[in-house]
């Protein structure tokens, strides 16, 4: 099992998320989601695993405009260029992912 959660420092389901695995001595990888972003692969994995539409944190500022963009693609590039409007924690396993706080389904992963 190779987990990645992708959050940000002062999110409190991002600490739930690290807590969940690390109580259950499951190894993982943080990486801060505002400070580093995505790779173009990773993104496209999560969006291909739970949607476009899950990854938009829509309470964020700023979120309103992407909601707003036609073109499915110039959405996916203005939230890569804006990780902060990622909803978190993002949490992959190889193709598996969730966004949030999602401990009955990473319950099955392991």
């Amino acid at each position: 099992m190779n987990i990645q959660i992708f959050g940000k420092s002062k999110c409190f389901d991002t600490k739930k998320a690290e807590r969940y695995f690390k109580e259950r001595r499951i190894k993982y990888q943080s990486i801060d989601v505002v400070r580093y972003g995505m790779s173009r692969g990773e993104f496209n994995s999560v969006k291909s695993a739970v949607g476009f539409d899950a990854m938009l944190d829509a309470g964020a500022n700023g979120a309103e405009l992407i909601e707003y963009l036609a073109h499915e693609s110039a959405r996916e590039e203005k939230l890569m260029e804006n990780p902060a409007l990622i909803k978190t924690p993002v949490v992959r396993n190889g193709r598996q992912a969730t966004v949030g706080y999602r401990p009955d389904i990473w319950k099955d992963w392991e």
